[in-house]
């Protein structure tokens, strides 16, 4: 057997189907049948032939011409396939388009990431409310959209930045803001980063508070919440 002949055979005409599709086929409406069929029709115009008749498009698949077309015209219908004119050399043709359907897919991946945004920042929104016990008021929800937009701060971020205020005791925006400004001058991105930062300078200041009296091998200090607005 000639392995490396029937490979050739196997790769020769590939196509690229996107995995947006794939993965999405049925969130935007279609079903295994309807996906495959559009396939196909992809299949066919990359390869040359923009306007597969019904018996090309059935021959490939386990559907009759009736059945074929009555989906073609439907898909037409609901948005995800069009017939244009195309003109060669003064010669009018009809194509398949498959714009719509790649115009769905984006914009149900731009919507569903929007709504994904959206949500992080309505979820961040009402946790500083419960931390705050009371709305926020209309300057703090403009610090709090300044933060995520103007300085790019993510909502993970921002919590861990809440929570290192309520830890220490000072739950206010000038604190919260304050440990974002030092984080950023640090080059802190991450939460990890900020977990490594915080405790690197909470060891820093309990080594400058802590009398030399107290530095036995048998005391172990007390590691006391990192005051950030008395940060240099």
């Amino acid at each position: 057997m000639d392995t490396k002949l029937i490979l050739d055979l196997m790769l020769k005409g590939t196509i690229n189907v996107p995995s947006l599709l794939i993965e999405n086929y049925h969130a935007i409406g279609l079903n295994e049948q309807e996906c495959m069929l559009l396939i196909e029709v992809h299949s066919f115009l990359i390869n040359g032939n923009n306007f597969p008749t019904f018996d090309d498009l059935c021959r490939r698949m386990t559907l009759d011409e009736t059945t074929c077309a009555d989906k073609l015209q439907n898909l037409i219908q609901r948005g995800f396939l069009s017939i244009v004119q195309k003109k060669d050399n003064q010669i009018y043709s009809e194509s398949y388009s498959l714009q719509p359907l790649w115009e769905k897919l984006i914009q149900f991946v731009y919507r569903t990431g929007s709504e994904h945004v959206a949500g992080n920042e309505q979820a961040l929104y009402t946790l500083f409310e419960t931390e705050f016990g009371r709305p926020l008021s209309p300057i703090e929800c403009e610090t709090l959209a300044m933060w995520m937009d103007d300085d790019h701060f993510s909502p993970q971020l921002i919590k861990a930045a809440l929570r290192e205020s309520v830890v220490s005791g000072k739950l206010n925006f000038r604190y919260i803001d304050r440990i974002l400004f030092d984080w950023r001058k640090n080059g802190v991105r991450t939460l990890e980063q900020a977990k490594a930062h915080g405790s690197q300078v909470r060891r820093h200041q309990q080594t400058a508070r802590t009398p030399q009296s107290e530095k036995s091998e048998n005391h172990i200090p007390k590691m006391p919440a990192y005051d950030w607005l008395d940060k240099a």
